[in-house]
């Protein structure tokens, strides 16, 4: 290992031991739950973020621990991610059903083009409503910063379209599964609803814990073939706005990295589960692995949240947000109900 090596993991060490200690922190509140009432009724994914955005609220931390955070928002997530998909299997997806998989591009398609109808209707610029609806419709931050380079969005249009999606994802999480237990939804039904309509892959997996195992493999499965598409999104939009008339003779741009590799690694341990590949004694581990490198992960996302961001963003952007969210949670409800989900 070479110095700059050590040097890098070292800069890491503060942010993620903050992030452990509050998803310490979380996993003994969801035991005292249990010992106090035999459920949790706050799962410890939940209780990750809101700790998470609580201590970042009332504190700001400098740049000796945005390292370490940044580190367990990212590829300690995307390693849960992988080691999540050894729970899934072929008979899961099936139990979905192709026609939901086959439904969610379709849907992702209508989200982006209704979204940016109202982006436009409530006075945003082209560049601005086509963010929001990126973002609303596929993967929330990581679509934004995806898709702005190729329509050419400047720095405020990314600041404005992001400001408001990081409070709200959190509130869509928090809300998500008592609109399901209201509802009466079933757990595949439930985990569809939240991997069609939650923002980011580790919300998805918060919002649908509460509901059982089956839920938060559903809701992973389909939130992944969600940001599958932003790939082909992004060369459309290449070609609609131009940006590929600058490549010779109808050349795509180059977009690399369109298809995270933690995507593939989680298609890859879902083949391996199928054909049998991975011990059946080895699948529980696995699964404890990928929950507790997700609560750390809950941590380091709820450390990025500080709920006055919301005063930051435009009023406008912020409508179109939530009627955009709102138009897409009804629409993603009712292919549910009309799959018998």
């Amino acid at each position: 290992m070479t110095i700059e090596n050590v040097s890098r993991c070292t800069r890491i060490i503060p942010g993620l031991a903050l992030c452990i200690l509050v998803a310490a922190a979380a996993y003994l509140l969801q035991r005292l739950e249990l010992a106090a009432s035999g459920r949790a009724w706050i799962e410890a994914l939940v209780i990750a973020i809101l700790g998470g955005a609580a201590i970042r609220t009332a504190w700001t931390p400098s740049a000796r621990w945005r390292p370490g955070i940044d580190f367990s928002a990212k590829l300690v997530l995307e390693i849960a991610v992988v080691l999540l998909g050894a729970s899934v299997s072929a008979a899961t997806i099936l139990a979905a059903g192709l026609p939901l998989l086959f439904s969610i591009f379709a849907m992702v398609a209508i989200a982006i083009l209704l979204s940016f109808v109202i982006g436009r209707a409530l006075g945003l610029s082209k560049r601005l409503a086509i963010l929001v609806a990126c973002g609303n419709s596929i993967c929330g931050n990581s679509a934004i910063a995806a898709v702005a380079p190729v329509i050419g969005a400047d720095g405020d249009d990314v600041a404005s379209s992001i400001a408001f999606t990081a409070v709200l994802g959190v509130v869509v999480v928090l809300a998500l599964p008592l609109i399901g237990a209201i509802l009466g939804m079933t757990q595949v039904g439930y985990g569809a609803l939240a991997g069609l309509t939650v923002y980011a892959v580790p919300q998805v997996i918060a919002a649908a814990a509460p509901m059982g195992a089956k839920s938060v493999q559903i809701g992973t499965l389909v939130k992944l073939i969600r940001v599958l598409m932003l790939g082909p999104v992004c060369v459309v939009l290449s070609l609609v706005t131009g940006t590929g008339r600058q490549h010779q003779k109808g050349r795509l741009p180059a977009l690399p990295g369109l298809v995270p590799w933690f995507i593939i690694g989680f298609l890859v341990m879902v083949v391996l589960r199928s054909v049998d590949v991975i011990p059946a004694w080895l699948l529980a581990p696995i699964t404890t692995a990928a929950t507790v490198l997700t609560v750390i992960s809950m941590a380091a996302l709820g450390l990025g949240v500080d709920i006055r961001t919301v005063s930051r963003a435009g009023f406008r952007v912020t409508v179109t947000v939530i009627l955009s969210l709102l138009m897409l949670g009804s629409a993603s409800f009712g292919l549910i109900r009309l799959l018998h989900l």
